[in-house]
């Protein structure tokens, strides 16, 4: 399907009822920091913390009616997995939540408050995908990829929608890239909405594979995932990366120790909780500091999902 203007605009009329539309806040001292302006699109205010609930909302209210009845299903260990619980609670639609049992009780826990059916699964991709497949078989659920589905993209792009809608005239926007979902939405709302604006991804170098993807033309994989930005660790999927490849400029690199001085510059100084993936992109823009020197820059500050247990500082 060619994607155009219209069907974005559809999309944030669609979910607009059953979403929050985040506050855009900014930093005196960050900015003269880094001699810059910054637009922070405050996710973390989200419903169920996360910018995850647009696509999943999007996704469910696509569905026809009796598609809706039997319910949907992921695999998620995180955000996705507690946005499609919320989503489909709130507009009556039973959701089966597939998640790794290495997963932390407190991601299982928020997911069974918003009455996602969980079934536990060993944690690899392959064992996900078939306890999944398996559901789908007995209920004739619908599956909802967490960053690799067309209703799920457009969702994630109202985001950046709303932030163009309030500050039109950004040179940059910037969000940190795991599996691929909110950076192809992202850029398609830079694309039809931006004026003279790109679109520019943050990534871990431990899990640089969307780096290497935008290098090599075709889809890497990691072969660790040792980074603390945990929400990022996913990768990319046929859905959004020829979006991405189309529509990125450029993806940059952090080092750990880069997004936990970013992490803590933001809890410190605009007195928000944020998780480390959310990081990613202002440890990108503190980085190339002189590159974005006097630009106008909006960052998707994509959740403020913290396991306050395992905190970095």
């Amino acid at each position: 399907m060619e994607i155009e203007k219209s069907h974005l605009e559809k999309v944030l009329e669609r979910i607009k009822p059953h979403i929050h539309r985040t506050p855009v806040l900014s930093s005196t001292l960050i900015n003269e920091m880094l001699e810059t302006n910054i637009w922070f699109k405050c996710e973390n205010f989200q419903k169920m913390g996360a910018f995850k609930m647009r696509g999943a909302t999007n996704a469910i209210l696509n569905l026809p009616e009796e598609k809706k009845l039997k319910g949907v299903v992921t695999h998620s260990s995180g955000n996705f997995a507690q946005a499609l619980s919320l989503a489909a609670k709130s507009l009556n639609v039973p959701a089966y939540i597939v998640m790794p049992d290495s997963a932390p009780e407190v991601k299982k826990a928020a997911v069974r408050t918003y009455e996602g059916k969980i079934t536990e699964c060993p944690s690899t991709l392959k064992d996900r995908e078939e306890t999944a497949y398996k559901i789908q078989e007995e209920t004739g659920a619908t599956f909802v990829h967490p960053s690799n589905d067309l209703d799920v993209i457009l969702g994630q792009g109202t985001a950046a929608m709303e932030l163009l809608q309030d500050y039109p005239d950004l040179d940059f926007i910037i969000c940190p890239v795991g599996g691929g979902g909110l950076i192809a939405g992202t850029a398609l709302a830079v694309k039809f909405f931006g004026n003279k604006c790109k679109c520019i991804g943050g990534e871990p170098i431990e899990v640089n594979d969307a780096w290497r993807s935008l290098k090599s033309g075709k889809i890497e994989t990691n072969e660790s995932a040792n980074t603390i930005a945990d929400g990022l660790k996913t990768q990319l999927g046929d859905q959004n990366f020829p979006i991405i490849l189309e529509n990125v400029e450029e993806i940059i690199r952090v080092s750990e120790e880069e997004i936990r001085a970013a992490l803590r510059l933001i809890w410190e100084r605009m007195k928000i909780i944020v998780e480390p993936s959310s990081a990613v992109a202002l440890a990108a823009v503190i980085k190339e500091k002189d590159r974005f020197k006097n630009k106008n820059i909006g960052i998707i500050i994509s959740g403020g999902n913290v396991d306050l247990n395992r905190l970095p500082f």
